[in-house]
Parts: structure tokens; C-alpha cells; sequence
């Protein structure tokens, strides 16, 4: 609680002078996605949410599908931005093979970004805190474009770092929920996780378009060997229809 009060006090007049910059107008997709991926945890079924959907800027402020934020300032070619992300790893342990192990709220990440444009692509850069678990998720992920037609894909490759208390928060097992639950104490160290994206804009009528996303994270062993946890990998992806403002 105390960190996050003195991030707030720290960026809030950094936010309000950043409210009055930029055009008055939302520039980017709206829309709605159904979202899905598969089950890591032993039990537990696979995930379908339908969400809204927002990619793009008004003014400062920017909202990139799960990351929402402003841009501080110009940096490079670029901002520096002040962003919160929205986590779906969390789950109740009601619906997994071990409901005594504890239900795990969703990390809510927060701290600095940016988007760098580059001669090669574009460069998400992030490195943030999570109130909820104490630890800190770092993440960098280039993203490309290729025009085949009128679809537009956007292969992507990056690569995310979590901290040994965000994953202990999310897979591991203590004293107490070992007891509960007749799995073996783990307390896992820091993970790092490679991910490949592939997103394609298809076209349908005047502004309206389809956003297909699928993504794969392979987990190293600081996840993958937590008992809780069936699987190396996790696929997601979305479905989007998405309507572009000017």
C-alpha cells in the first residue's frame, strides 16, 4: 500500500500537466474480443472472456488492449510513459484440482514504459511493480509489419522477466497450503519467458476491421516445476472486431 501511494504522489503532477497535451480526440481501434487460452493449473479448465477492446491515444493517454497509461514525456523516438497492466493470471482454486491451495488474485503491474520507434519495427519496453504480490514483471517485445494484401501482420518476439515474489504470489505452494493441499513445499526463483506473436488487421467494410491474435509462452522451470502446474507452455489469442477512428 505504501509503494503504491508514493508511486501516485510521485506521477500526479507529472499526470496533471499531461491532461491538457495532445488532440482532444480518440485516435485508434474500438471494439469487442473474446478472448481465450489454455489451463495451466492441474484441474483447471481453459479460459473464454469476452472483453472490450481499445488500441490507440487521446492526447497523452494510451490503452494498448491490456496496458493503460499516458506518456510523461518525449523520449527517444518516443515516450516515457507511466502505465498499469491488467493481469489474467489469476485464478480461484475452487475450480482446479486443489482447492486448498488458495485462490490468486491477478497481478495489477504498474511503473514505466515506452514504445520506441525503429528502422526495423517498434520496441515495447516495460519495467513495473505489483502491489498485489510485492514483485516486479520487466518485459521487452518487438513487434514488426508485413502487408500481405490488405491484411496487415504483425509478427512479434519478446521476452519477460517475473521476480520470485510475483511468481511465488502466482504458483507457489507454502507451509500452510502444503498441508491443505498434500503438495510439497515450493518457492520458486525469478522466471523468464520467451513469447512469439503473430496479430493480423483483416479488413471488412469501411472502418471496420477483424484483429486475430495468437500468442506462445514457453515457461522455464521456475513455473513449469511448481506442482500446481500442468504444463510448460501457454497459448492465448483473441478475436476482435474493431472499429477505426481517425
Amino acid at each position: 500500500m505504501k509503494t503504491s501511494l508514493l508511486w501516485l504522489l510521485c506521477v500526479t503532477p507529472v499526470l496533471a500537466s499531461a491532461q491538457s497535451a495532445g488532440p482532444d480526440r480518440f485516435v485508434g481501434e474500438l471494439g469487442a474480443l473474446v478472448a481465450t487460452s489454455n489451463a495451466l493449473i492441474h484441474g483447471a479448465e481453459s479460459k473464454t472472456t469476452a472483453l472490450p477492446y481499445v488500441y490507440g491515444d487521446w492526447g497523452r493517454f494510451l490503452a494498448r488492449v491490456d496496458t493503460f497509461g499516458f506518456k510523461a514525456r518525449p523520449w527517444g523516438a518516443g515516450h516515457l510513459e507511466i502505465v498499469a497492466r491488467v493481469g489474467d493470471e489469476g485464478f480461484k482454486s475452487g475450480k482446479t484440482a486443489y482447492p486448498g491451495a488458495g485462490d490468486r488474485s491477478a497481478p495489477l503491474p504498474m511503473g514505466l514504459g515506452t514504445f520506441q520507434r525503429t528502422a526495423v519495427g517498434g520496441l515495447f519496453a516495460y519495467a513495473l511493480h505489483d502491489p498485489r504480490s510485492g514483485g516486479q514483471l520487466g518485459e521487452l517485445n518487438w513487434a514488426g509489419q508485413l502487408d500481405i494484401g490488405p491484411v496487415k501482420l504483425y509478427p512479434q518476439l519478446g521476452l519477460q522477466y517475473r521476480s520470485a515474489d510475483y511468481v511465488q504470489h502466482l504458483y507457489g505452494i507454502d507451509a500452510a497450503q502444503s498441508m491443505a493441499t498434500g503438495l510439497a513445499v515450493y518457492r520458486p526463483g525469478a522466471s523468464l519467458t520467451p513469447m512469439a506473436t503473430v496479430q493480423a488487421a483483416v479488413p471488412l467494410s469501411g472502418p471496420w476491421s477483424l484483429q486475430l491474435q495468437t500468442r506462445y509462452r514457453h515457461l522455464d522451470s521456475a513455473v513449469a516445476n511448481s506442482p500446481l502446474v500442468s504444463r510448460s507452455q501457454k497459448v492465448s489469442g483473441f478475436a476482435a472486431l474493431t472499429y477505426t477512428l481517425k
